[in-house]
């Protein structure tokens, strides 16, 4: 069960640094990561680290797919969480 703790808590801090990557290269003009990427990485269990890495890079907040995604990802993950632990733990 610590191993799950430890993977979900990895793959959140990595959906974090994506949104600072891609907020580095947005401000230098430079190649980007695709929205499509920044989601699914969002919807697929790191939603808590893309909803804070987008508050507190300030990145995406102007976007509407974002404004409303970024919440409705960190609800699915924070359910998901909790149904598990519930029903199978």
């Amino acid at each position: 069960m610590k191993e799950l703790i430890y993977i979900l808590i990895g793959w959140n801090i990595v959906t974090f640094l994506l949104m600072a990557f891609d907020k580095y290269k947005a401000a230098r003009g430079k190649w980007r990561i695709s929205e499509s990427t920044l989601l699914t990485a969002s919807f697929a269990m790191g939603g808590i680290g893309s909803f804070f890495g987008s508050i507190v890079f300030r990145h995406k907040t102007r976007k509407w797919k974002f404004r409303i995604l970024l919440p409705i990802a960190l609800l699915f993950n924070l359910s998901l969480i909790f149904l598990i632990w519930y029903y199978i733990l």
